[in-house]
C-alpha cells in the first residue's frame, strides 16, 4: 500500500508521496539520482574555438557553393522558359519553368532519407562532400544541355533529370549542416554560429543573382537567350571543385572518430549522436510525429517567404511589374548584402533573449508588413521597391539568424539528424520550391499583383501559431546531450552548482 500511494496518483497524491518519502528518504534520494544522475566534469563538453570555427566555416562556405548552383536557376527562370519551352505564352513559359524549378524539391525528402542513414555509416564530411559533387555535376550539366530547338522533345527532359539530381544532393544538405554546427557549438552560442550557416546561403544566392545581373547587362537579354545563360551553370564546376575541397577539409564529429575505434570506449552522449540516422524512420514517424509536424510547419512558413523574396522577387519585378532583369537582380543584391551584414547579429540577439522572440517577431512581421510591402514594390519607383524590399527582408532575416539554431534543438539527440532531414526536407517539397509556381498560378488566375503578399501573410500565419507552440532551446544543452561549453570554469560552474548542499 505505501509503495502504491507513492507511485499512484490520486485527490491526496501529494500528502501520500510527502509520506512515503518521509519513510523512505534513503530509497527515494537514490530513485532520484538513477533518474537524474549528476553530471560529472568528464560528461560536459569544453569546445575547442578553433576547432568551431573551422567547421561552421567549411559547413557555411560549402552550403553557400549549394546554394549558388541553386539560386542560378531560380535567377534564370525567365530565359529557361523561353529556351526549353518555347511554345505558348509567357505565362506558359514561366510556370512551366518555376514547375521544373518544383520539381527539384519532390525528391528532396528521399535525399535527406537515404543520405541520413549513410552519414552514419562513412562519416559526415564524406557525405556532405558527396552532396556537393552531386550538385556540381546536375548544375554543370544543365549548362550542357542542348535547347529545344536543337534536340526538342529530349531539352526538357534532361533539364528535369537534372534538376532531380540537385534536388536530391539538396536533401542531404541542410540537416547534415545544421546538426553539424548545432553539435560543434557551445550551447550559448548556438545561435551565432549557426547563423553562420544561413549566411553562407545568403552568399550563395548573391554571387548567384550578381553573376547573372553582370551577365544580362553586358551581353543583353537577346545574347543571354541565345547561348550567355549557359556561363553561370558552366561556372558551378570549378566552384563546385572549391566545395568539395573544404567538404573534405572538415573534420568528423569526435563521436564518430571514436565510433570507428571499437576498442576506444565511447560515452552514451557521443553515441547517441553518431547513431541517429541509422535509426528506424518508423521509429522517427511514430514516437516523433508532433515534433515532426511541428517542424514541417515552422519550415513551411519559413520557406514560403524565403524563396519569396529570395527566388522570385526578380521574377515578379521583370514579368509582372515589367521591370528590366538586371535592374530587379540589383536591387535584390543590395538587400541580400545588407541581411548578410547583420544576420550574425540576429544570431547574437537569439542567444541573449531566446529563439522563440526573434522568430515571432519575423513571423507577424511578415503579417502585418507583407502588403505594405508590395504595395510600395509595385509604386514603381526606385525608392519605393527598395524599401518595400527592405521590409521584407529585415522580417526575413529575423528567421534566417535564428532557424538554424532553433530546428536541430527541437529533436532528441538519438533522432535529431533523422528527423531534422525528413522533416525540413518535406517541408521543403510542399513549400519551398513550389512557391514560384503557386504565386504565378494564382496571379494568373486571379490577376491581382498582391497574391505573393496575402500568400505570404497565409504562411506567416501558420509560422506564429508554430512559434507558439514550441519551445524554447536558447542557452540550454541539446535534449540527449551534456552540457557544451566554452571553458573550463564554466565546466565546473555546471558541476558545483548541482552539488548537495550541506547540512549542518
Amino acid at each position: 500500500m505505501e509503495r502504491e500511494a507513492a507511485t499512484s496518483p490520486n485527490e491526496n497524491g501529494q500528502e501520500s508521496d510527502a509520506a512515503a518519502i518521509r519513510r523512505h528518504p534513503a530509497l527515494f534520494r537514490a530513485i532520484r539520482r538513477r533518474q537524474n544522475p549528476r553530471l560529472r566534469r568528464s560528461d560536459i563538453t569544453v569546445t575547442d574555438e578553433a576547432a568551431v570555427k573551422k567547421a561552421v566555416k567549411a559547413a557555411s562556405l560549402g552550403n553557400a557553393m549549394e546554394w549558388f548552383d541553386f539560386g542560378i536557376y531560380a535567377y534564370l527562370a525567365g530565359t529557361i522558359g523561353r529556351v526549353f519551352f518555347p511554345s505558348g505564352s509567357d505565362t506558359a513559359q514561366l510556370l512551366s519553368s518555376f514547375a521544373t524549378f518544383a520539381v527539384a524539391f519532390l525528391v528532396r525528402p528521399l535525399g535527406g532519407m537515404v543520405f541520413g542513414p549513410m552519414g552514419d555509416k562513412i562519416g559526415r564530411k564524406k557525405v556532405l562532400a558527396l552532396t556537393m559533387i552531386l550538385m556540381a555535376i546536375g548544375t554543370a550539366a544543365i549548362g550542357l544541355i542542348p535547347s529545344y530547338d536543337s534536340i526538342g522533345f529530349w531539352a526538357p527532359v534532361l533539364l528535369i533529370l537534372f534538376r532531380l539530381l540537385q534536388g536530391f544532393s539538396t536533401g542531404g544538405e541542410y540537416g547534415g549542416a545544421s546538426t553539424f554546427i548545432a553539435e560543434y557549438a557551445p550551447d550559448r552560442r548556438r545561435g551565432f554560429f549557426g547563423s553562420f550557416l544561413e549566411l553562407g546561403t545568403l552568399a550563395g544566392y548573391t554571387g548567384a543573382a550578381s553573376l547573372v545581373t553582370a551577365l544580362t547587362a553586358w551581353l543583353g537579354s537577346d545574347t543571354m537567350d541565345a547561348w550567355g545563360w549557359r556561363i553561370p551553370f558552366l561556372v558551378a564546376a570549378p566552384l563546385g571543385i572549391v566545395g568539395i575541397y573544404l567538404r573534405l577539409k572538415l573534420d568528423d564529429t569526435p563521436a564518430f572518430l571514436q565510433l570507428q575505434e571499437s576498442n576506444v570506449h565511447v560515452s552514451e552522449a557521443a553515441t547517441a549522436v553518431e547513431t541517429t540516422a541509422r535509426g528506424d524512420l518508423a521509429k522517427i514517424f511514430r514516437t516523433h510525429w508532433r515534433m515532426l509536424v511541428l517542424c514541417i510547419a515552422l519550415v513551411g512558413a519559413y520557406n514560403i517567404t524565403d524563396y519569396m523574396l529570395l527566388s522570385y522577387m526578380p521574377t515578379y519585378l521583370s514579368d509582372e511589374l515589367h521591370y528590366s532583369e538586371s535592374h530587379g537582380l540589383m536591387i535584390l543584391v543590395a538587400t541580400m548584402v545588407l541581411l548578410m551584414l547583420i544576420i550574425n547579429q540576429v544570431g547574437r540577439l537569439s542567444d541573449r533573449f531566446g529563439r522563440k522572440p526573434l522568430l515571432m517577431t519575423g513571423m507577424i512581421s511578415f503579417f502585418v508588413l507583407s502588403a505594405p510591402a508590395f504595395v510600395l514594390v509595385q509604386e514603381g519607383s526606385l525608392l519605393a521597391v527598395s524599401a518595400g524590399m527592405l521590409m521584407l527582408g529585415l522580417s526575413l532575416v529575423c528567421l534566417l539568424g535564428t532557424m538554424s539554431a532553433a530546428l536541430p534543438a527541437m529533436f532528441p539527440t538519438n533522432v535529431r539528424y533523422g528527423s531534422l532531414s525528413v522533416g525540413y526536407n518535406l517541408s521543403a517539397s510542399l513549400f519551398g520550391g513550389t512557391t514560384p509556381l503557386v504565386i504565378t498560378a494564382l496571379i494568373s488566375v486571379t490577376g491581382s499583383d498582391m497574391m505573393p503578399a496575402y500568400y505570404a501573410m497565409a504562411a506567416a500565419l501558420v509560422g506564429v501559431v508554430a512559434v507558439a507552440c514550441m519551445k524554447e532551446t536558447a542557452q540550454q544543452p541539446l535534449e540527449g546531450s551534456p552540457p557544451s561549453v566554452q571553458t573550463d570554469e564554466e565546466a565546473a560552474e555546471i558541476v558545483e552548482a548541482q552539488a548537495p548542499t550541506p547540512k549542518f
